[in-house]
């Protein structure tokens, strides 16, 4: 089953570090992503989303390989390769991957200007140890698709790294 979970932070700096902090558990196997996108809310309060996959990317360089194979049939390799990258760039900009863009947009209205949110969605359940790297970064659980009692434990476990840490630089400040 896979879990989504939604951490609100005070700046898009945050979030950024704390996606790369998960890139970095899911190349060490202990979370295994299907999608982590951070949204950020501009001065407007406008909600822009920074995806994983660029699926506009990925569909024009798919399809200018097909076109180029195409064109190779016809005579015609570099016309092939222009109609296969707008046609595939055209059919990435339309499909979506991973979590709902609309649900991203619709939670990110929550957002103030200049906050950013980290929605995470894996495959496996996000371990104790997980959730507490994610807490290093700071921010709040916003939402979750867990049970009330998964999702108290995981707010908990969240919190309390966060509180750790602040408590040893506050302690490291004064020294």
């Amino acid at each position: 089953m896979s879990e989504l979970i939604v951490v609100g932070y005070d700046d898009q700096k945050s979030a950024e570090a704390a996606r790369t902090a998960l890139y970095g558990m899911s190349k060490e196997y202990l979370v295994e992503l299907s999608d982590a996108v951070v949204a950020v809310a501009d001065k407007d309060g406008k909600i822009s989303l920074n995806q994983m996959v660029n699926m506009w990317t990925l569909g024009a360089s798919g399809g200018a390989f097909w076109g180029l194979l195409m064109g190779l049939l016809f005579l015609h390799p570099l016309l092939g390769v222009a109609v296969g990258a707008a046609a595939g760039g055209l059919s990435g900009a339309l499909t979506d991957y991973g979590i709902n863009d609309d649900f991203m947009k619709d939670v990110s209205s929550l957002l103030n200007p200049g906050q950013a949110a980290l929605f995470m969605m894996a495959r496996n359940t996000a371990t104790d140890r997980v959730i507490a790297k994610l807490g290093e970064h700071g921010g709040r659980l916003l939402r979750t698709n867990l049970d009330t009692d998964a999702e108290n434990h995981a707010r908990a476990v969240f919190d309390q790294t966060h509180a750790d840490l602040t408590a040893g630089s506050t302690t490291d400040q004064a020294a």
